[in-house]
């Protein structure tokens, strides 16, 4: 049984917000959201921050990569003036703070472990140490990845943490990597895979979410070709759950 949403909002806030802000969770939690998808990346010293990008330049106000500075510097840059004027001042927020925020919201979390380059196994190994040290809720978070080796890494040492393998175009091993990962979840998108192929990997039992679906008619035909959950950008256009 799927305990996660139907509507998981990406990024936090989707395009409401900046993506991966407080911000954004909190337009979500206004409109009665329960389920949010964010990026975990380390910084320079090993700090778990919410940002999806390996480098600043889109987002923030910073430049370089993400990896190459530390939590302190970066969590002084301007992460919303980006989306709008009306954002400007937020903050890149570090993992703990988000967990936070949705245990008050009492909303769901999807945490996408988002390694940079060569770093999947100390981002698996800090995100895994954030959840056990804040998170006290009774659903445990998902812990979702395109990376195997993050999740091989959560798997071998916090295996009762649930976890879901994402993909662009569904490999013909799937079944393969989520039986050796012991996923719960196989995430795809809605772009590079046809109705049929979506509902031909559900059929084998596994929960399925599909991203990124923002609008509510092609939600209500992945619904109902079994999907359990639609990632969207556009929180504002689906009822509250």
């Amino acid at each position: 049984m799927w305990p996660y949403p139907r509507l998981i909002v990406h990024r936090l806030g989707g395009a409401l917000a900046p993506e991966n802000t407080l911000a954004g969770l909190a337009i979500t939690a206004r409109l009665g959201c329960m389920g949010v998808e964010f990026d975990v990346m380390l910084s320079k010293d090993g700090v778990p921050l919410v940002i999806h990008d390996e480098t600043l330049e889109r987002t923030t106000s910073g430049t370089g990569c993400v990896a190459d500075h530390e939590a302190d510097m970066l969590r002084q840059l301007d992460a919303g003036a980006k989306h709008h004027a009306a954002f400007a001042g937020e903050k890149i927020p570090t993992f703990a703070e988000v967990l936070d925020a949705c245990q008050r919201h009492g909303i769901l979390p999807n945490v996408e472990i988002k390694p940079a380059r060569g770093f999947d196994v100390e981002t698996a190994e800090a995100t895994v140490r954030a959840v056990t040290e804040h998170w006290r809720g009774t659903t445990l978070p998902l812990l979702s990845s395109f990376s195997y080796a993050a999740l091989e890494r959560v798997r071998d040492i916090a295996p009762h943490l649930p976890r879901a393998l994402e993909v662009v175009e569904i490999p013909a091993d799937w079944q393969a990597q989520v039986r050796a990962l012991g996923c719960v979840g196989f995430h795809a998108s809605v772009e590079d895979n046809d109705l049929e192929m979506l509902r031909e990997c559900r059929s084998h039992g596994l929960q399925m979410a599909i991203w990124t679906v923002n609008n509510r008619q092609q939600a209500e035909a992945l619904f109902a070709a079994g999907m359990d959950a639609v990632f969207s950008d556009r929180p504002d256009l689906f009822p509250a759950e």
